[in-house]
Parts: structure tokens; C-alpha cells; sequence
């Protein structure tokens, strides 16, 4: 039963985009930090910011 509610609370947290700078993370250090040319990864700070400015900058309307 324990895992059943870490599943739903890890779905939730999926969901909401809670756990997106810990995807981030997650798909930074799989993908780009090998890299010769890759930047240090964005603080959390940093990565709700430019989320944010991506989600509410530019027109958001059908019409």
C-alpha cells in the first residue's frame, strides 16, 4: 500500500510540474554534462525563472 501512495504522490508532483527541475536534473546530467562544451546546470532559481518567462511571455490566446 506504501508504494501505491509514493506513486500517486510522484504522479501528482508530475502533474503539478513540482518535480520539473528534478527532471531537469535528471535529464541534464544523462545528456549534457559530459559534454566539452556544457555549461554548469541552471540553479532552481534560475530554471523557475526562464519557466516562467516561457509559460506567460508571448501572446496565449486562440484569437
Amino acid at each position: 500500500m506504501f508504494t501505491s501512495i509514493k506513486n500517486v504522490w510522484a504522479r501528482i508532483r508530475q502533474l503539478s510540474g513540482d518535480d520539473a527541475y528534478e527532471r531537469y536534473l535528471q535529464h541534464y546530467y544523462e545528456h549534457h554534462a559530459q559534454q566539452t562544451e556544457a555549461h554548469e546546470p541552471l540553479s532552481r532559481e534560475e530554471f523557475f525563472k526562464q519557466w516562467q518567462d516561457k509559460k506567460w511571455t508571448g501572446v496565449k490566446r486562440c484569437c
